[in-house]
């Protein structure tokens, strides 16, 4: 009795979010097909030229909008920035560092610092007690 591996397969825009790119512009042929698990490993770790720029000058999603500026995907809507981003567009916000900006950073600079002691809290409470 022999077993066969079933090959892992994903949606493209599965894909690019793991990718941490912008499914619009990809190729049209990585857009249209199905990639399994080894693929997206391959991908990783030595991945194309068209991958590398789109990494590198985009447009970036949303969620790498928001780690670029360094405020929530929440903030970006707060702000009505909904559409991807290019680097050079991304740099250029920082570079002015508008009001919005700088109160969205401040508001998660705040969620990260609460999010930080609630954990310390919670691994004070899972030690046993002697």
């Amino acid at each position: 009795m022999s077993s066969h591996k079933t090959v892992q397969t994903m949606k493209p825009a599965t894909a690019a979010k793991k990718l941490g790119v912008y499914l619009e512009a990809t190729p049209a042929e990585f857009q249209e097909g199905v990639v399994s698990r080894d693929e997206l490993n391959a991908l990783q770790t030595d991945p194309p030229e068209w991958l590398r720029d789109l990494r590198r000058n985009g447009p970036h999603p949303r969620q790498v909008v928001a780690a670029k500026l360094g405020i929530s995907i929440g903030g970006l809507a707060r702000v009505g920035l909904m559409d991807p981003l290019t680097t050079e567009q991304i740099d250029a916000m920082k570079a002015e560092n508008p009001d919005w900006l700088q109160r969205e950073r401040a508001t998660q600079a705040e969620v990260r610092k609460e999010a930080a002691r609630a954990k310390e809290k919670n691994a004070g409470t899972d030690r046993p007690r002697s």
